[in-house]
């Protein structure tokens, strides 16, 4: 991390409609302006969209749902593409696939979540799976946001997001 320029993590997932979708919100909410959250897919179903119930609960937890859209991780490789310093799979389908080229190289972790858009049952149970998923996701976000300076280098950065991956 360099100066004023804030951290750019990309989540990555299969479909880009529930996990990455929760994780981009929450780091451009609790990022303080030292991180940009990004999000996309491997392989985004045509015409998909962010779950209804993953927006749902990020606006209950008062975090902003505006310009979230799907969008297949081919973006992120072209050359004027942002380029990111953290690429975090959250979903095991994304984590084994084999990823585009990055440009600059990023530092890259696996965090793994279930995915909360596969449960059966009541809306309320189906709203749960998300809250629970967003706690999660949330809690180890915290931990990234709030590391120091120094274990955000770079060089560091690497064994810092795979620590986490731990926590």
């Amino acid at each position: 991390m360099t100066g004023t320029s804030p951290l750019r993590v990309l989540f990555l997932c299969t479909h880009n409609s529930a996990r990455s979708i929760l994780a981009e919100a929450t780091l451009n909410h609790i990022g303080q302006g030292r991180f940009q959250g990004f999000s996309a897919g491997s392989s985004p179903r045509d015409n998909q969209q962010p779950n209804p119930l993953g927006l749902q609960v990020l606006q209950q937890a008062g975090i902003s749902t505006e310009g979230l859209r799907s969008k297949n991780w081919d973006e992120f490789a072209l050359p004027d593409a942002p380029h990111m310093d953290l690429i975090i799979t959250v979903c095991d389908n994304a984590a084994g696939e084999v990823c585009p080229f990055w440009p600059g190289r990023p530092a890259t972790a696996h965090w793994s979540y279930p995915d909360p858009s596969v449960g059966t049952g009541s809306d309320a149970e189906k709203t749960e799976a998300f809250r629970q998923t967003l706690h999660a996701i949330r809690r180890r976000l915290d931990l990234l946001v709030n590391l120091p300076h120094d274990k955000l280098d770079k060089v560091v950065l690497q064994n810092s997001a795979l620590e986490l991956a731990r926590s």
